[in-house]
C-alpha cells in the first residue's frame, strides 16, 4: 500500500510537470518572449549590418553633423537662419514651417470642411448638390496631383504684381504669392497675446469649475458667455488700457513687387490650398455621419418646442454629433500633418526638404530619416493625446 502511495504521488508529479505546457499563460509568455528574442535579434543585425557598410564606404555616422555649417540657405524661415548656421538650427526652421502648414490647415480644413457637412444637409436643394459635387471632386483626386494643379495655377494662371487679383480688401494674389495686411506692430500687442492665452487657460479652469459645479447641484453655467467673455474681454481690457492702435499695414505695390503686410509664397499658398480643400472633404463626411447618427425624433421634438433650424443644429444636434466626430477627426488631423511631407515635391523648405539636403550633403541617411520619423511620430503622439483628452472630457459618463 505504501508502494502504491508513492508511485501515485510520482505520477501525479509528472502529470502536473507535463501540463504546465498545456497552461495557457505558460505558452504565452513562452511565445512572447520567443518574439522579443526574434524582434531584438533582427534589429541587432540590420544595426550591425548598416554599420559595417557605412564604414565600408568610408560614410560618418551619428548625430555628430548636427553641429557642423549647413552651407545652404532656406528660402521661407520664420526665425533668423543664415547658410552659416548649423544642421541643427536648419532642422528647426524646418521643423517651424512644418509647424505652421499643419497648424493653419488644421484650423481652415476643420472650418471648410464643417460647413461643407453641414451644407450636404441643406433643404436647399442647389447648395446640397454643390456641397456634394466638391467632396465627391476633391476627395477622389490624388493629393499630389492636386499640389501640382494649384501650384501650376498659382505660377502660370496667376498674373503677375501689377495685374495681381484682389478678391478682398488688401488682399492679393499673384504669381508671387498670397499678400495679405497685419496688424501694425505696436510694443502692447505682446501684452494682448499673453491676455488672449491667458483668457483661455482661465477658461478651462472656469469650465472645469462648472462641470464640477453641475454634477453638484445639477445647475448650469453659462460657458459659452463666460468663456467669450474671458477669451474676447480681457485682450480688449488690455487693449483699451494700454492704448494700443488698430492700424493695418496693408501690401501696396512698389515697383516690381508688393511691400508691406505678410505674405504667403506660391508654394506655401498651393501646400495650404491643397491640403485644406483635401482634408476639408474628408471632415465634411465625417461631419455630415455624426449629424446624421442623432436620432431624427429630437430634432423633431425640437421643432415642434418652436426652436430655429439654427438653434437645433447649433443647441442638439452639434453637442451629441461631437463625440461622433471627434475619434475620425483625429485621423484627419493626424493624415494633413503627415501629408505636408509633399510639399517637397513643390519646393516648400519643410522639415522632409531640410533632411533631404543634409542627406545629399553629409551622406548620412539614415540620422536624416530617423530625425523625419522621430519628429512626425512626436507630433503625432501630441495631436492624438490633446484630441483624446477633448474627446475623453465631452464622453457621456455614467453614474
Amino acid at each position: 500500500m505504501a508502494t502504491s502511495g508513492v508511485a501515485d504521488r510520482g505520477s501525479t508529479k509528472r502529470s502536473s510537470d507535463t501540463n504546465i505546457w498545456h497552461n495557457p499563460t505558460v505558452r504565452g509568455i513562452f511565445w512572447q518572449i520567443v518574439l522579443i528574442a526574434v524582434v531584438i535579434g533582427g534589429v541587432v543585425y540590420l544595426a550591425s549590418n548598416a554599420i559595417d557598410n557605412l564604414q565600408r564606404q568610408h560614410i560618418a555616422s551619428g548625430f555628430g553633423f548636427l553641429n557642423k555649417e549647413s552651407g545652404f540657405d532656406i528660402s521661407e524661415k520664420l526665425i533668423e537662419y543664415e547658410p552659416s548656421d548649423t544642421y541643427r538650427e536648419a532642422f528647426v526652421v524646418g521643423l517651424l514651417n512644418t509647424f505652421e502648414v499643419a497648424g493653419i490647415g488644421v484650423v481652415l480644413a476643420t472650418i471648410l470642411g464643417t460647413l461643407v457637412g453641414v451644407a450636404r444637409l441643406s433643404p436647399n436643394w442647389l447648395l446640397a448638390k454643390m456641397a456634394q459635387v466638391y467632396v465627391e471632386l476633391w476627395r477622389n483626386l490624388p493629393l499630389l496631383l492636386q499640389l501640382f494643379f494649384w501650384y501650376a495655377l498659382l505660377h502660370v494662371t496667376a498674373p503677375g504684381p501689377r495685374d495681381a487679383w484682389h478678391p478682398l480688401p488688401g488682399v492679393f494674389v499673384s504669381n508671387r504669392g498670397l499678400m495679405f495686411p497685419t496688424p501694425s506692430p505696436d510694443p502692447s500687442h505682446k501684452l494682448i497675446w499673453v491676455a488672449f492665452f491667458v483668457g483661455i487657460v482661465a477658461a478651462i479652469v472656469v469650465d472645469w469649475w462648472a462641470r464640477k459645479r453641475q454634477e453638484a447641484t445639477g445647475q448650469p453655467f453659462p460657458m459659452l458667455a463666460a468663456s467669450a467673455g474671458l477669451i474676447i474681454g480681457l485682450p480688449l481690457i488690455v487693449f483699451l488700457v494700454t492704448g494700443a492702435h488698430m492700424q493695418l499695414d496693408l501690401p501696396e505695390l512698389q515697383g516690381f513687387n508688393f511691400a508691406g503686410g505678410a505674405s504667403f509664397s506660391p508654394e506655401l499658398t498651393a501646400l495650404l490650398i491643397g491640403l485644406v480643400v483635401y482634408t476639408a472633404s474628408y471632415i465634411a463626411e465625417i461631419v455630415r455621419s455624426g449629424i446624421l447618427a442623432v436620432s431624427h425624433g429630437q430634432t423633431e421634438a425640437a421643432g415642434a418646442l418652436g426652436l430655429r433650424r439654427s438653434l437645433v443644429l447649433r443647441l442638439i444636434v452639434l453637442p451629441q454629433a461631437l463625440r461622433i466626430i471627434i475619434p475620425p477627426m483625429t485621423s484627419q488631423y493626424l493624415n494633413l500633418t503627415k501629408n505636408s511631407t509633399l510639399a517637397v515635391a513643390i519646393g516648400f523648405p519643410d522639415l522632409v526638404f531640410v533632411a533631404q539636403t543634409q542627406i545629399n550633403q553629409t551622406g548620412q541617411a539614415i540620422e536624416g530619416i530617423g530625425i523625419i520619423m522621430a519628429t512626425y511620430l512626436a507630433i503625432s503622439l501630441s495631436i492624438s493625446l490633446v484630441m483624446n483628452i477633448y474627446n475623453a472630457r465631452i464622453a457621456l459618463k455614467g453614474r
